[in-house]
């Protein structure tokens, strides 16, 4: 199977088991919420994307609050890519690997005390006030912001669907 193939077949998967959990079972209807789900985990596919945020010299963010501050420093579309990739950040590892959740924030880290949900929250909300010149990724962003709890639940839901299938994508979840 082709890498374009592969990553067409995994869409389709995602796409597939996402839309079922956050329509069937979580009564989510919003198709563009669940689209920009579908594609978080697509994007996230790569650790190098969910590790991808640097500050302005260059040294990679791996902490929430790392991340804060970074956007605190930026303005304009850069404050609005920061903040969008802190909520899902914080989402995907609530959602998806919230076991991850300890050994993110285990003591001595600057994260020891962040609540990944707030923060992904605040991010998705500030982020959506952020001119991005793309208003409906901006009303998205709002969405997630109200229903990160329920979106997180069902991104959990979407792993135990995959974790129950003969044909585990965890292999292909997050590829170096």
């Amino acid at each position: 199977m082709t890498q374009g193939n592969r990553h067409t077949a995994l869409h389709r998967y995602l796409a597939g088991i996402t839309e079922n959990t956050f329509s069937a079972d979580l009564g989510v209807t919003d198709t563009r919420l669940i689209e920009y789900v579908v594609d978080l985990l697509l994007r996230f596919i790569h650790s190098d994307a969910v590790f991808s945020m640097r500050n302005l010299s260059g040294k990679r963010l791996d902490e929430v609050a790392e991340m804060v501050a970074e956007a605190e420093c930026r303005t304009g579309k850069p404050r609005f890519d920061v903040h969008r990739h802190i909520g899902d950040f914080t989402l995907f590892f609530s959602g998806v690997f919230p076991e991850a959740l300890r050994t993110l924030r285990r003591a001595g880290r600057k994260d020891h005390f962040v609540d990944y949900c707030a923060q992904g929250k605040r991010a998705y909300y500030i982020a959506s006030t952020i001119d991005s010149n793309d208003r409906i990724q901006g009303d998205v962003l709002a969405r997630l912001s109200y229903q990160f709890e329920l979106c997180a639940y069902g991104l959990n839901q979407v792993r135990r669907q995959w974790d129950s299938t003969d044909d585990d994508p965890r292999g292909h979840l997050l590829i170096n």
